[in-house]
Formats: C-alpha cells, sequence, structure tokens
C-alpha cells in the first residue's frame, strides 16, 4: 500500500509540471494586452513601460514562466493586476466558499444518487425501477438556473424558509451558512445525483449476475447482507470514479449555479479574472483547481485499493 501511494505521488510531479507550462502558455493566447488595461484610459506610454517591467511583461514567455513557477513553489502567486491584492489571498478567501458549496452538493449527490442506484438495480423492472430511472432523466434534463429560480421562488418568495440570495460564513453563523448554501448545493447535487444513479444501476447489475453473488444466495446469506456486503462493495469502484472527477468539476466553480444565488466562489472570480484579463488571477486559479483535481484522483485511486481488496496484491 505504502509503495503503491509513494509511486502515485512520484507520477503527479510530471503532471502537475506539463499542467503549470499548459496554463502559462494557453495565458498567453488570450486576447488584449493587461499593461493597456491596468493603465487606464489615457494609456501613457510612459506609464505603460513602467507597468510592463514591474510585472515581467517586457521578458521573453520562458523567463517569465521560470519567474512564475519560482514564485509558485515558496507560495507567491502573484498580484492582481486589477486590484493589486495577492492572488493567494484572493485563493484563501475564494477557495473554503467553493469548498462548502462542493462538499455539500456530493454528500447530497451521494445520498440521492448511490440508494435510487442500489434499489433500481435490485427491484429491476418494477415502479422502482421506473421510478429511479424518470428521476435520473428528470435530473439530468433540468437546467441549473431553471431549478435555481425555481427553489428561490418556493423556499424563500413563497415560504420564506431560506434566503434567496448571499453567503454567509460558517465561522460567523453556521446555521445561517447551511441555509445561504443549501439551495444551490442541491441544485448542483441534483444532476450528479442522476448521473450517480444511472452509473451505480449498471455497476450493481453487473455484479448482481456475476458467480460470487449467485455463491453467496446459495449459502443462504440475507439478501440484504448479499447486496450491502458483496455486491455493493465491488460496484463501488466506477462510482468512486465519477464522484472524484465530479466533485472536482464543482471545485472548478460552478460560474451559472453561483451567479444565480450570488455565492462569491471560485466561479466568479475565474470569470471576472479573465474578463479582466487578469493573467495572474487567472493562472493561480486554474493552477490551483488543476492540482485539488489530481490530488483527489490520488484519493480515489486509494479508495479503490481500500473498497476492493483483490486490488491490495
Amino acid at each position: 500500500m505504502l509503495n503503491f501511494l509513494a509511486r502515485r505521488i512520484v507520477q503527479l510531479i510530471p503532471t502537475l509540471f506539463f499542467v503549470s507550462v499548459l496554463i502559462f502558455s494557453l495565458q498567453q493566447l488570450l486576447p488584449g494586452d493587461p499593461a493597456l488595461v491596468m493603465a487606464g484610459e489615457e494609456r501613457d506610454p510612459e506609464v505603460i513601460a513602467q507597468i510592463r517591467q514591474q510585472y515581467r511583461l517586457d521578458q521573453p514567455v520562458p523567463i517569465q514562466y521560470i519567474y512564475w513557477v519560482k514564485g509558485v513553489l515558496s507560495g507567491d502567486f502573484g498580484e492582481s493586476l486589477r486590484n493589486k491584492v495577492p492572488v493567494r489571498e484572493l485563493i484563501a478567501q475564494k477557495l473554503p466558499v467553493t469548498l462548502q458549496l462542493a462538499s455539500m452538493a456530493i454528500i447530497i449527490a451521494f445520498l440521492i444518487g448511490i440508494p435510487a442506484g442500489i434499489v433500481s438495480a435490485v427491484k429491476k423492472g418494477t415502479v422502482w425501477d421506473y421510478g429511479a430511472n424518470f428521476f435520473a432523466l428528470w435530473g439530468i434534463s433540468t437546467p441549473n438556473f431553471w431549478l435555481g429560480i425555481l427553489l428561490i421562488f418556493l423556499f424563500s418568495i413563497q415560504l420564506g424558509w431560506l434566503p434567496a440570495s448571499g453567503y454567509v460564513p460558517p465561522t460567523e453563523n453556521f446555521r445561517a451558512s447551511i441555509a445561504s448554501t443549501i439551495m444551490p448545493a442541491f441544485v448542483l447535487g441534483n444532476a450528479i445525483a442522476a448521473i450517480l444513479m444511472r452509473h451505480t444501476r449498471s455497476a450493481m447489475l453487473q455484479v448482481l449476475e456475476s458467480d460470487y453473488v449467485r455463491t453467496a444466495r446459495a449459502k443462504g446469506l440475507l439478501e440484504r447482507s448479499v447486496i450491502l456486503k458483496h455486491a455493493m462493495r465491488n460496484a463501488l469502484t466506477p462510482v468512486i470514479t465519477l464522484g472524484a472527477l465530479e466533485l472536482g468539476t464543482l471545485l472548478s466553480g460552478a460560474v451559472l449555479t453561483e451567479q444565480i444565488f450570488s455565492i462569491p466562489g471560485f466561479g466568479k472570480l475565474i470569470v471576472d479574472a479573465v474578463f479582466n484579463r487578469d493573467y495572474a488571477v487567472v493562472q493561480g486559479v486554474v493552477l490551483t483547481t488543476a492540482t485539488i483535481y489530481i490530488t483527489l484522483n490520488l484519493i480515489a485511486d486509494i479508495a479503490y485499493v481500500l473498497v476492493n481488496p483483490r486490488l491490495r496484491s
């Protein structure tokens, strides 16, 4: 197990290197000049030249990359070209918001999608199966913006149970924080739950037809034990992969949902940075997201080994 973990960690180093090169290279393809944006409307040539020199925009791209990587390795992602705030501080402000929202969404997705998939597979061809499949079709087909507006109208305007928008940090008021994020988390988790349900159902149907499940039933084990201890544990492997990928997608920023509910997360940060040609913020946010995404895949690989004993050898 330790050797497997060490090999996977070593493999992350070249992956992160190529990701950093890709991020920095694609950044240069964005239209516009950040120096002109910061110079304002007058665009004095001396001011533009000073800005280029200050932010090393007058240096060749490889030199700029070297300086950027040196700063990243020391924890310095640079300074926002727009508001003169260190990128590290912006990430520290926005990342906890997105982490909370994504965590709640993935928990909701797992609590709904996995049980629905198991019931659908076990009760194949019954009303339970048709109901679960209808739910999956509804979840995949429903646009997030429409569901978000519907929830705001119902729970905020009509019933007055939840705030329509805004965000409260859990350190200030935990209950208010949950109340302000439960609707956007459900909107995000709804679609993921539908996808998880379909994958769980497919995996369970395949596992339930395997020889070891038939053997377990032939030994007289309770059906509940056969499903939960034998079938479900082996069917969770593809679900773990999907869950890790979907969580990484959520952490990259659910832009539309955050805009509807006025959640100040990574989505709004990256959109504002792209429109303002704020190179340092775009690079820092994308690199942080990519690092988290790769780490989640590592955690998924470790979970494979823990869930499936056959992989431990």
